[in-house]
């Protein structure tokens, strides 16, 4: 069992779960910034003015943006053709709105692409990652407002113009589609200051804010693909989709049509826009029904048109179920996802289902829907990792999780599927987005960092960092 000649083999991380250096080299402060730590069972808050004596994980992370050399020459001897990350738009523009980028942000992210290029790793930057300006925030209600197109844009430019030569592959937003649901990636009623504290997942839901901010992310990825095409016709720009494969619980067509629904509002509606350039028909009932009216400008449907991503990407954890009877929804721990879960697979210690088969089925639909290059660029297992008292860490759980998704995707391969590459989540241990925790690990590299903010960052490498190396010099052959 072998992948094909030049897979990309990598990992994957984002700027504000892993950087630190908050307020150094002029960065101004992103949405994360004024988030607290939490755990699995209590919710992370949202603070606009900061507290005193409160620990903000992504302030210090894990301090990639003093250590990012020696964490790329680990990656290095893991042997990553690949590593995808993302750039923190408030290094470039601090408060957003700036006119000019700032110097000192784009000339980090020009040495973290040079020591990537030094061990022949390809970057794979996200422009957006869950890291809104929060100036922009404040000002304009984030990406309801319309003007937030042009500020991107201008994002975009600097750094397409500034990274021409050196990065060939760009995604445009992380995980678009978390708007559909309650969690958009940006704060889609607007925090002001006035509001003392909030806890994260107790946001007021605003959909007709939500959608009409997603409409105006829709026309800023297309008008920075053709920014990209036009500044570097060698640049691929991608579309990155959370991928929830989604199930009927039962054969009732009742269950499947519900399932229907779901996979078309969250796996689809997004990359149907992104991929294929326009709104698809079946969402017109849901917005109706919805009391939800996007405002578009005259020429917006043609820019969806001529702004078409070049390939897809997805994150893939878990899936889940749909039920007709409302008596079954949200049913279940970790449930992070509106579904019900599936009584033939088990959880993670999060309560993520755990479900390989269906990253080979995912893969399958999104090729015959989209016929374009896929890219898994993010999965892993988020677990509890324990030192042993030499030091080392025996994380066979993880392993088994990964070797699995591994053995589904060349089955996915066979199947005809055009799979370019694999990036699996949190490759170095880093402060996880949905709890804002440090316990909840996913790397093949362990770093001293700890939820009450101590711990020296020194790194160490588990079992699984031996594994995934035996993985990529064999393509995907020795999987044990």
């Amino acid at each position: 069992m072998s992948f094909p000649k030049g897979f990309y083999w990598g990992g994957a991380t984002a700027a504000n779960q892993c950087e630190g250096a908050w307020q150094e080299g002029g960065k101004g402060i992103s949405c994360p910034d004024i988030c607290t730590g939490g755990t699995a069972t209590q919710s992370k808050r949202i603070t606009p003015v900061l507290e005193e004596a409160t620990f903000y994980p992504s302030h210090d992370a894990i301090d990639h943006y003093h250590r990012y050399k020696e964490d790329i020459a680990l990656f290095a001897q893991m042997g990553f053709k690949m590593y995808r990350f993302s750039i923190a738009w408030t290094r470039i523009f601090p408060n957003g709105d700036e006119e000019e980028a700032n110097e000192a942000g784009l000339k980090f992210y020009e040495g973290l692409i040079d020591e990537c290029l030094k061990y022949n790793i390809e970057p794979m930057i996200t422009i957006s990652h869950y890291e809104v300006p929060f100036g922009l925030t404040k000002k304009w209600n984030g990406w309801a407002d319309r003007r937030m197109i042009e500020c991107y844009l201008r994002y975009c430019r600097a750094i397409f113009t500034r990274y021409k030569g050196k990065v060939k592959y760009w995604l445009t937003f992380n995980e678009i589609n978390s708007a559909t649901g309650k969690m958009g990636g940006f704060l889609s009623q607007g925090i002001l200051n006035e509001i003392k504290t909030m806890e994260f997942m107790d946001q007021k839901d605003v959909p007709q804010n939500r959608f009409q901010g997603l409409h105006h992310q829709f026309i800023a990825s297309a008008l920075a693909v053709r920014m990209a095409h036009e500044i570097d016709p060698d640049y691929q720009v991608g579309c990155m989709n959370i991928m929830a494969t989604t199930y009927g619980l039962t054969c009732d067509p009742n269950d499947q049509i519900a399932a229907q629904k779901q996979n078309h509002l969250f796996n689809w509606f997004c990359s149907d826009v992104q991929c294929r350039g326009a709104y698809p028909n079946y969402m017109q009932r849901y917005f109706k029904e919805n009391n939800i009216k996007i405002k578009k400008e005259e020429k917006d449907d043609e820019i969806l048109k001529n702004g078409c991503v070049d390939f897809y990407t997805c994150s893939y954890y878990m899936s889940n179920c749909q039920s007709a009877d409302p008596t079954k929804q949200d049913a279940g721990k970790g449930n992070i996802l509106n579904g019900v879960p599936n009584p033939y697979l088990k959880a993670s210690d999060w309560g993520w289902q755990i479900d390989p088969i269906g990253l080979r089925f995912s893969l399958n639909e999104i090729w015959d829907r989209y016929q374009l290059p896929i890219y898994v660029v993010e999965n892993g297992l988020g677990a509890y990792d324990k030192i042993e008292e030499d030091g080392s860490i025996h994380d066979d759980y993880r392993i088994d999780y990964l070797r699995r998704h591994i053995e589904q995707m060349h089955e996915a391969i066979l199947d005809g599927v055009d799979l370019r590459g694999y990036t699996p989540w949190g490759c170095i241990d880093l402060v996880s987005a949905s709890t804002g925790e440090m316990r909840k690990r996913y790397g093949f590299i362990f770093v001293e960092r700890y939820d009450d903010g101590s711990g020296d960052y020194s790194r160490r490498r588990k079992d699984s960092f031996y594994w995934y190396k035996k993985v990529i010099a064999s393509n995907g052959e020795d999987l044990d």
